[in-house]
């Protein structure tokens, strides 16, 4: 069975988008994934079909109601393993550890909010995870419904020609990664690093191990200072024993 996505949106016309090109594009044509779009407005209310009211309390803005959330939800069928996220930036960031564990299921369900969001009710009663892929707002979650999706697919089963792809790669241990270098060997006065002309595994090895730190020490200390604390939380290994 395919790795389905369903989508709830206000917005069905903007999936799949650039979903529909490239990699992702052809691991949708051949199947490795399905692209379920589910119309919020058809679940809407009265004449015509209302999906939002006014917040309680006050405030600018509507908010989308949760008796019409719910009832677009139990349209779904939802798989066992398959989570129901939620795009706001009041949700945890959004990490490859999610990503992968995503991938790895069936699918996911995933809710685009509009307006000011989501009656936090149905967000509570269904359970929903709710994730951020940033600290700034959009006008909606489908852009964010996006990314998440083109994180998710390319790590599906034959999506990238090569399974190393998906190993040696910004966030795969929790660091960034290292610099990438291709023809030609000078460009502008500018050189490639010698050791990747060695033609040294060992050496190559370990100036891309170096280089990861570095990059992720300077441009990212939240990463860098989890990397540490992960690593001094391993057991050590004691003379004698083995791995």
């Amino acid at each position: 069975m395919s790795w389905t996505a369903t989508i709830l949106t206000l917005f069905p016309e903007m999936f799949p988008g650039p979903l529909g090109q490239s990699l992702a594009g052809r691991a949708l044509e051949n199947g490795t994934w399905n692209c379920d779009v589910r119309d919020l407005r058809a679940f809407g209310l009265g004449r015509h079909n209302a999906v939002d009211d006014t917040p309680f309390g006050g405030g600018a803005g509507m908010v989308m109601r949760a008796d019409v959330v719910d009832t677009a939800l139990d349209s779904v069928s939802r798989q066992d393993g398959a989570p129901c996220v939620y795009l706001t930036p009041r949700g945890r960031p959004l990490a490859q550890a999610d990503i992968r564990r995503y991938a790895a299921g069936p699918g996911v369900t995933l809710l685009c909010g509009r307006y000011e969001g989501v009656d936090e009710r149905v967000l509570e009663a269904r359970s929903i995870e709710q994730v951020s892929i940033g600290d700034y707002v959009l006008s909606g979650g489908e852009t964010a419904a996006l990314v998440l999706l083109d994180a998710c697919v390319r790590l599906l089963p034959g999506v990238m020609g090569s399974a190393e792809s998906g190993v040696e790669e910004s966030f795969s241990d929790g660091l960034l990664e290292y610099p990438h270098y291709t023809r030609p060997a000078e460009w502008q006065g500018r050189t490639v690093p010698d050791v990747l002309l060695s033609g040294n595994h060992a050496a190559i090895a370990r100036w891309r191990r170096e280089q990861s730190e570095r990059v992720t020490r300077e441009r990212r200390p939240d990463l860098w200072a989890a990397h540490l604390s992960h690593s001094s939380s391993r057991p050590s290994v004691q003379e004698g024993q083995s791995l």
